[in-house]
């Protein structure tokens, strides 16, 4: 029966006679010799083991090795009790450990347990090693217990030995041996080589001790008949030295070392090798992503461009059309193709008259048409109200390019292709400063109020400290009364607010173009109001000093219009400092405005929100605030917010201060809808208390890095050749592009534009601002040194790259007319002089609309990839009606 399988109880249920055998093996010298050398020595008691099963006795080398363990610290525990075991007996094995744990000489023990007359027995020596086999007594047992017959000889393991070390020539059958016969022969020679010629040969050497299978000890044996006489045994030790002595050299062979180190940067090479493949793998699959995102925009952008192109084409029909028949009235468009309609529905003008005010000089319309899709990219949603189609289609190339950005934003590690916002008006000069101090203690406090629904115009700590902020930066002359503030969630919020209470539906509210585009939303989406525009241009003529100056003059010929068109204007919009240009207003110049208003009853809504923007001590910027009188208080109301100043755009904050308590409690019962958080209002209220910091760390640092910054970019223009506004407020620099425009059209424009945005530079074009003339476009120079000098790089490929495009068209075509754009430079602005006049024949209608198809066609190979073949199979409907169409002119 096999009972290596069998688990039994770690080292238990022992009897006597196994104890004495297990120990017969274990305190034979050479075992112990050997379990004191090696670290690990679990296989010599599993040699032991063995030994017991050839004896009868079926225990593991576990067993064996646990037994021991514990026979030794009952050895101990006795031996510290003066052998006092358990119960008053002695324990009938103390004697056997002690002399085996402190090389005592041997006792024979009776298998009772009683302590036998002390025998020291020396082991009979042989006469010759090599020759004869030694012998084994019973007398020599310190047990007395029968003795195996055969010969079995116990392993040895040096620490430093890479083989076992055998006892000579035990029996075959029960010998552990290891190597191959050769190996062996050539052992026994390499020996006795050793014995002719060094001096082990000429010594006697004690023979060393070894265990037998029926469990003897070599220094116990008795001598046979024929050895009588003791003598040293050869050999034995001489053979084990020069084996280790052998292998030591071996294993200090350097090609060992060679070979190690060589599959140690095999391996390190192989990881290294397999971390480079995941990272492909990874940048492969974001490559591929990102593919896959450019493919679908580029998609978006052709459809865009099939539309625009179409659109153009049904005009250039229609009009084809009304000439043949001789009609002077409203156009009329094939039923199929009235993109038009849908629109003048819901902006309440008819056909007739959108065609009429579009074909009216951009200058002399006071309708507010900016923001609208292109008629021909309209399609009415079933599921939304009149007013929502009218906010869906609300959108510009401000939010078109605003989108693309945010798809492909530009990363120096991630995305280093990624496009650069020069569009959007934030300062990322200061993020080191504002979290800084937006992460200090003092802003980290979380009470009840601030958790709970607050006073709708928001918590008064907070309205009396921007009361006393707005007293100390605008130089009030008397201290401004918390009672007048009211906090929303930024100043659009505010334009929305204050254009709802202040306008009826229709009503329109008189503002100055350019200016920021964000404006023509807040008021018309929720309040439905317009805008009627005073246009500025850059020639200087009459009253005016600068280029894009607003004067009375200007806005009292705007509202005038305006009446004649039956419009009713309520209020009047001043931005100070002024955003796109960049102006800062005089003193006298706002009493001005402020008394046009008076004049008209008309409400003044001044927004101050770039007021500590200004980063040139040369410019001093006056707010309506510190005025001595204001000619009208309660129709004044002046707007602020710590987005621009404090360059913290996300957070959004404005306030707003008027003497008017019907206009506050108006505008705060919409707070409610744009309220801020509790916890955003105590961190503002701590910022804006914090004098200290705002006038010595901030504003310093802020002012020097715009300045720096925009010095930078003003002077990448001139070395371009640019014209460009030099003003000393706002993160913006207002830049004259119409020398790079083929014709004078905001189409040119927007292609300009779209070449800039392909180019992987986002700028803000004119008529996202209104701009009475094309070609003017805005730059954002509040942003790190590295975006700008490669986004300057971008602009300065597509300047030149549309250089060249232009002077090979010149060439090919010299009889066309001046281009616009050549400029006269002074210190402020390099301005057009003279503007262009068509000197072609024909109607001016017609001609713009083949020049703009023409335009089209160049700048896309459309014609080559879409074939009247292909879009009669595409779109048989609209195929039908084109044809149809074409067969009447």
């Amino acid at each position: 029966m096999d009972f290596r399988g069998k688990k039994y109880e770690r080292g238990s249920n022992w009897s006597d006679p196994e104890v004495v055998e297990l120990l017969q093996l274990w305190a034979d010298e050479a075992v112990q010799v050997e379990l004191e050398s090696c670290l690990r020595n679990q296989h010599v008691f599993n040699r032991i083991a063995e030994v017991l099963r050839e004896k009868g006795i079926h225990r593991t080398g576990d067993q064996c090795r646990e037994k021991i363990k514990k026979m030794k610290l009952e050895y101990r525990r006795l031996k510290d009790n003066a052998k006092a075991a358990r119960g008053g007996r002695g324990w009938k094995f103390f004697d056997v450990m002690d002399r085996v744990l402190n090389s005592r000489p041997a006792l024979p023990y009776a298998l009772g347990g009683g302590v036998m007359a002390q025998q020291v027995l020396q082991g009979a020596m042989v006469e010759s090693y090599h020759h004869r086999r030694h012998q084994f007594a019973a007398s020599a047992l310190p047990f007395g217990h029968a003795q195996h017959p055969e010969l079995m000889e116990i392993k040895c393991e040096e620490v430093n030995s890479d083989e076992h070390c055998l006892t000579p020539e035990p029996p075959a059958a029960l010998s552990y041996q290891q190597g191959s016969p050769e190996e062996r022969e050539m052992e026994r020679a390499f020996l006795e080589r050793a014995q002719d010629d060094s001096p082990i040969s000429r010594v006697e050497v004690p023979i060393e001790t070894s265990v037998s299978p029926s469990g003897f000890s070599e220094s116990n044996m008795a001598s046979s008949s024929r050895m009588q006489n003791v003598v040293p045994r050869p050999g034995f030790s001489a053979l084990h030295r020069l084996r280790k002595k052998r292998k030591g050299q071996r294993v200090k062979d350097p090609l060992d070392d060679l070979l190690l180190k060589t599959l140690t940067s095999q391996r390190a090479m192989e990881e290294r090798f397999l971390q480079m493949e995941e990272r492909r793998f990874q940048r492969d699959l974001d490559v591929e992503e990102r593919r896959m995102q450019l493919e679908q925009r580029r998609f978006e952008l052709e459809r865009e461009h099939e539309y625009r192109m179409f659109n153009v084409f049904a005009q250039m029909l229609s009009i084809l059309k009304q000439s043949h028949s001789g009609s002077s009235s409203s156009i009329a468009m094939p039923r199929g193709l009235d993109f038009n309609q849908a629109l003048s529905e819901m902006t309440g003008l008819g056909g007739g008259d959108l065609q009429e005010l579009r074909a009216r000089p951009l200058a002399e319309r006071r309708v507010d048409m900016h923001g609208f899709c292109h008629p021909g990219d309209f399609q009415r949603s079933p599921y939304l109200s009149a007013r929502g189609n009218v906010v869906n289609i609300f959108r510009g190339s401000t939010e078109e390019g605003y989108k693309a950005y945010h798809a492909d934003k530009y990363d120096e590690d991630k995305n280093p292709n990624g496009i650069i916002n020069f569009g959007t008006s934030e300062n990322k000069l200061c993020f080191d400063l504002m979290s800084k101090r937006l992460t200090q203690t003092d802003m980290n406090l979380m009470e009840p109020p601030l958790l709970q629904y607050p006073d709708w115009k928001g918590h008064m700590f907070l309205r009396e400290e921007v009361a006393r902020f707005l007293t100390y930066y605008c130089k009030a002359p008397a201290p401004l009364k918390a009672e007048n503030v009211i906090v929303l969630n930024g100043c659009g919020s505010l334009f929305s607010a204050l254009a709802t209470v202040l306008c009826d539906p229709g009503e329109a509210v008189l503002i100055a173009t350019p200016f920021y585009g964000g404006i023509t939303r807040s008021v018309f989406l929720y309040g439905n109001v317009k805008l009627v525009y005073a246009y500025l241009d850059s020639k200087i003529t009459g009253t005016s000093t600068r280029p894009f100056q607003l004067t009375v003059e200007k806005l009292e010929k705007a509202l005038q219009d305006a009446h004649a068109e039956g419009i009713t204007v309520r209020a009047l919009i001043l931005l100070n400092p002024q955003n796109p240009l960049g102006d800062i207003y005089s003193l006298s110049e706002l009493r001005d405005y402020l008394e046009f208003a008076k004049r008209h009853e008309l409400h003044v809504i001044v927004d101050e929100i770039y007021m500590l923007s200004v980063f040139d001590e040369s410019a001093t910027f006056h707010s309506v605030l510190g005025m001595d009188r204001l000619p009208d208080p309660q129709r004044t109301h002046v707007m602020w917010g710590i987005s621009k100043d404090f360059a913290v755009s996300g957070i959004r904050f404005g306030t707003l201060y008027t003497e008017n308590q019907d206009v506050a409690n108006a505008v705060a019962s919409l707070c409610y809808f744009h309220g801020v958080c509790g916890p955003v209002q105590h961190k503002v209220a701590q910022l804006l208390r914090d004098r200290d910091w705002i006038n010595q760390v901030y504003l310093r640092a802020n002012h020097a890095r715009l300045k720096a910054a925009h010095t930078y970019v003003t002077d990448e223009l001139k070395t371009l050749g640019v014209p460009f506004l030099n003003r000393n407020a706002g993160f913006f620099v207002w830049i004259d592009f119409r020398k790079y425009l083929r014709t004078g059209t905001f189409e040119e424009e927007m292609l300009l534009w779209r070449r800039f945005l392909d180019n992987k530079v986002l700028l803000s074009c004119g008529k996202a601002f209104e701009c009475s003339e094309p070609g003017w476009f805005r730059i954002i120079f509040a942003d790190k040194t590295h975006r700008l000098q490669l986004g300057m790089q971008r602009i300065r490929k597509v300047l030149e790259e549309r250089e060249q495009e232009i002077l090979a068209e010149e060439k090919e075509q010299p009889c066309q007319s001046d281009q616009d754009g050549k400029a006269d430079s002074t210190d402020e602005v390099i301005f057009v002089s003279r503007h262009q006049e068509p000197t072609c024949s024909g109607s001016s209608n017609l001609g713009d609309l083949i020049g703009l198809l023409q335009q089209q066609m160049r700048s896309s190979d459309w014609l080559q990839k879409n074939t009247a073949e292909q879009f009669a199979q595409e779109k048989p409907e609209i195929y039908d009606v084109f044809s149809k169409l074409v067969g009447k002119q």
